[in-house]
């Protein structure tokens, strides 16, 4: 199998890879930088941007699935950014895998697409998109999911260029083939080579800047990076526009959820860290991050803000989900248990 992946040298996207090779796969990815020690491994790398439809359509020639994982994420920075990156890059890779006869689009949402501030608790697919959104990543990915979704089905016209193949082409007409288009929606990924959930935590804790949101008995699923990676490969193969991923989203995560703030001591503990006693409530904390973001937005020279309402409604609410449907479409099932991936990132932290 030919595959590209977006996205290629990040930390989902690199597990993706992996998988890939270890199975022998071609590999292509798709990045802003050059990745050397992915070229050792026999990985075509191609360095652009998802923003721009020229580098998209060059990276999508001769490959039959992509793995969309390119994306900004964060709690903060201009709307713009978020949509250019994460919505009409989405675009361009969808109309890239038109122009290129691509049949397979496999694209990593996120849980944010549905959550609207308030508890979920063994949230299935059914659950309709937020009405509202209080920060640009997850409305971004909103819009960029959807036209995943709407895409599953497009036709293209696929014609045998061949000199010997001209006289069918005439007498049949060319071939017309549509595309297969999945979304999934790990939800907080983390491993080792985390660039951003657990090294934040830890950071935080160890400057005592971490304070508990809400009372702490929050439930939310986590997804392990390798977890994550695997349902990609799962869905990939089993996709086609009839098939029943055609045109669906599917939440993916570990086994079990785990009670956050626990969770989070949990780790702290065994990276002997004093783990977190003090709580704020969460209401205090959403008028807090309302009252920083309106100070950045006023002075941007400040950078990102410690608190945000987004942030405060993740730290404080509920958010697990069911990934029942998955199992049940494509085999998904996690390989990679909570105690024995907090071994793993331990260990890689302690080096």
């Amino acid at each position: 199998m030919r595959a590209l992946v977006t996205g290629g040298g990040g930390f989902l996207g690199g597990c993706i890879v992996r998988m890939l090779l270890e199975r022998g796969d071609r590999v292509r990815v798709l990045g802003r930088n050059s990745y050397p020690q992915l070229e050792k491994r026999g990985v075509e790398c191609v360095v652009g941007d998802v923003r721009d439809s020229q580098a998209v359509n060059a990276a999508l020639r001769n490959v039959e699935v992509v793995y969309h994982a390119a994306a900004l994420a964060g709690i903060w920075g201009p709307g713009e950014s978020y949509y250019s990156i994460n919505s009409r890059g989405t675009a361009n890779v969808i109309q890239g895998c038109l122009l290129n006869h691509v049949g397979r689009l496999v694209y990593t949402s996120s849980f944010s697409v549905v959550f609207n501030g308030r508890d979920i608790v063994g949230g299935e697919e059914s659950l309709l998109y937020a009405e509202r959104f209080n920060a640009p990543y997850p409305a971004s990915k909103s819009v960029a999911e959807k036209m995943v979704l709407d895409a599953n089905g497009w036709e293209f016209v696929v014609e045998d260029k061949r000199p010997q193949a001209a006289e069918i082409n005439q007498r049949h007409g060319s071939t017309v083939r549509r595309l297969a288009t999945c979304a999934l929606r790990p939800h907080l990924i983390w491993g080792e080579g985390d660039p951003h959930l657990l090294p934040r935590v830890l950071q935080m804790a160890r400057r005592g800047k971490l304070k508990c949101v809400g009372d702490g008995t929050n439930q939310v699923s986590l997804t392990f990076v390798d977890n994550a990676a695997r349902a990609h490969l799962l869905a990939a193969d089993c996709l086609t526009p009839d098939s029943a991923l055609g045109g669906q989203a599917y939440f993916v995560s570990d086994r079990e959820p785990v009670l956050l703030w626990d969770w989070i001591n949990n780790f702290l503990r065994r990276m002997k860290v004093k783990p977190v006693e003090t709580k704020v409530p969460f209401r205090l904390a959403y008028i807090r991050g309302a009252i920083e973001e309106l100070t950045h937005r006023l002075l941007p020279r400040l950078g990102e803000p410690a608190m945000t309402r987004f942030l405060a409604e993740v730290m404080a609410r509920s958010h697990s989900f069911s990934w029942a449907r998955a199992k049940r479409d494509f085999g998904y099932e996690p390989t990679v248990d909570n105690e024995t991936g907090l071994n793993r990132v331990v260990a890689a932290l302690s080096k």
